[in-house]
């Protein structure tokens, strides 16, 4: 039986090829063209595509117990609770489904929080320009009026101000307008590979701190080592309240995790939030699997070096285009601005250079391959981002 997409709802824009197969770094469509993935299922597959090891793992597990309940303990989940949190520094751990199900779980920990200090009207301080995902909640809490349009009345309590601008937060501390706590992103992904400045973070922490807001980062494209550190708030020294993941936690398998300490650790109680299938047994093997790999292969630092290198090609080969505004990144999260819109881009790419990326905010190539890329691969995605552009 062949397959139509007419059956599908029309949620994506989705480009004219299937993929049968994919090994590590590469992918194959149906035809046998050979692709260079540069974009990880957008931060996802950081461990390459059909790793045996992880396939290894679901099936065992899959073999032995997939589903309990989270009214019974879970071995695994348990375990991978106590990995992460010792690795972020916080103390526990709420599993879900995916980085949308992870912030908001964060958003209602902040609800929490602003009704044990009698806040009548709490305010999560958001930034212009964010995403954190496409539920009722997280799409109000992002900087995106493109993809909010349609969807209004907004769900309140958002208070917007400019990225990696301390002095627009302190404003809107002094005016006491409710706010209980703050989300942000280390490093914009879907809003064209913006990172936050180190000095940015820390006052952040600070004001936090002065004001009794918990401090939230949104670490779902770029937590598990994707920015050369584990996290991408361990760049700045701080320390923040809340963190949340998926993608590359689960390589490609669908888990989340909203992970909290101090104060903000405590305020779920049961009944407070839930999760049919966050945390089961066979989505956390599989995110165990995953920190085996990561830890053994040092893949944060992998991250970082092959980062340095992708980010130097680029910037030398692309020195002198006069399109060519900014490459800028963190670690294997580069973004190349352009100035025109570009979105033509993706197409090419795939059809003449064979390889896969995106564009973001419309002129803003992003780049997020593998951690498992090796130098010369690394080396090829600039000569193809090369040619596409020349």
């Amino acid at each position: 039986m062949t397959s139509s997409p007419s059956y599908l709802m029309h949620t994506y824009a989705r480009q004219p090829v299937l993929f049968s197969r994919g090994e590590g770094a590469r992918l194959w469509d149906t035809e046998g063209v050979e692709y260079l993935d540069a974009i990880s299922g957008v931060a996802v597959t950081s461990l390459g595509h059909a790793n045996p090891e992880i396939a290894t793992a679901i099936a065992e597990q899959a073999s032995q117990l997939l589903h309990t309940t989270n009214m019974f303990r879970i071995q695994w989940q348990e375990q991978l609770g106590q990995r992460l949190c010792e690795k972020a520094g916080m103390q526990r751990a709420f599993f879900c489904n995916s980085g949308a199900e992870a912030n908001e779980a964060a958003l209602k920990l902040a609800r929490l929080h602003g009704n044990a200090r009698k806040v009548a009207q709490p305010q999560v301080l958001v930034m212009e320009n964010s995403f954190h995902g496409r539920t009722l909640a997280t799409l109000a809490a992002t900087g995106n009026p493109a993809v909010q349009r349609g969807f209004e009345p907004l769900m309140p309590g958002f208070l917007r101000v400019p990225y990696d601008d301390i002095e627009a937060v302190r404003q809107a501390a002094a005016q006491s307008l409710g706010i209980v706590a703050v989300l942000v992103e280390t490093v914009q992904g879907e809003g064209g590979v913006n990172p936050a400045s180190t000095a940015y973070l820390q006052a952040l922490r600070q004001v936090c701190d002065e004001h009794d807001w918990l401090l939230m980062i949104d670490e779902v494209q770029t937590g598990m080592g994707r920015t050369g550190e584990w996290f991408g708030f361990q760049h700045s020294g701080i320390k923040p309240d809340v963190i949340t993941l998926a993608k590359a936690l689960g390589n490609g398998f669908p888990i989340g995790a909203c992970l909290a300490r101090g104060k903000a650790a405590e305020l779920f109680s049961p009944g407070h939030h839930a999760s049919t299938f966050g945390g089961n047994p066979l989505a956390c093997r599989v995110g165990c699997t995953v920190l085996n790999i990561m830890e053994r292969e040092n893949s944060p630092q992998r991250a970082a070096s092959l980062g340095r290198r992708l980010l130097a090609g680029l910037q030398e080969a692309l020195a002198n285009h006069p399109e060519v505004l900014s490459v800028r990144g963190l670690g294997l999260m580069v973004g190349i601005e352009l100035n025109r819109p570009c979105t033509e881009l993706v197409g090419r790419a795939r059809d003449e250079q064979h390889l896969l990326i995106t564009v973001t905010r419309g002129t803003t190539i992003r780049l997020l391959p593998p951690l498992i890329c090796d130098e010369a691969q690394i080396d090829d995605i600039v000569v193809r981002i090369s040619r596409l552009l020349a």
